[in-house]
């Protein structure tokens, strides 16, 4: 099992996590908390496989499923105890958008997408899944708020793909452009950074 796919399951299971939470925290009942968790874990990457033209991934691998599921289960049975880490669970997010989003770029890279449509479709994989989340429970997508979420991910996408010109090995350039925008997110909520606002 290779470190990216280990913590490709990682990510699903935190993103798990989080979509159940907000569903926790509406006093939503069992069924819709692990349904919301399950879309925020899948909906990205499966956006991603649709666009690319193949079978989502959780479809064939059920690691991923069960990964959703032990996530789903955290979350009902320590939602109190979760809800007071609430910034460790940012901090854990912030690895996930990191790692979901290189994961997203390595996969349309290599089913011969282009240089820019794996950068978008990188992004789709990290932030989808939370715009999805924050529809259902009827609240503002993260994405269009003032907080910089997915120009982080553009810009460790945009890395990856510059750093596969120069020939940097796959798995240290994953770990580089993972690692810019698990820095970029988290200075990001630290010092509330923000990309102007249109009209002012």
């Amino acid at each position: 099992m290779s470190i990216i796919y280990s913590i490709d399951l990682l990510g699903t299971m935190v993103f798990a996590i989080s979509g159940a939470m907000a569903a926790n925290r509406k006093h939503i009942d069992i069924f819709g908390a692990a349904f919301t968790g399950f879309v925020t874990a899948i909906g990205g990457g499966s956006l991603r496989d649709v666009f690319l033209n193949l079978r989502p991934v959780w479809v064939d691998d059920g690691n991923y499923l069960i990964a959703i599921l032990i996530g789903v289960t955290i979350s009902i049975l320590a939602n109190k105890y979760l809800d007071r880490l609430a910034r460790t669970l940012s901090f854990f997010d912030a690895i996930g958008i990191g790692f979901f989003c290189i994961v997203g770029v390595q996969k349309s890279l290599s089913n011969e997408a282009s240089a820019i449509a794996s950068i978008i479709l990188g992004m789709f994989s990290a932030v989808m899944g939370g715009v999805i989340r924050d529809t259902l429970m009827n609240e503002t997508p993260l994405i269009f708020r003032k907080e910089i979420y997915a120009t982080a991910c553009l810009s460790g996408a945009i890395l990856y793909v510059v750093l596969g010109l120069f020939e940097v090995d796959s798995t240290v350039n994953a770990f580089l452009s993972a690692a810019i925008i698990f820095v970029i997110r988290l200075l990001a909520v630290k010092f509330k950074l923000s990309l102007p606002v249109v009209g002012g």
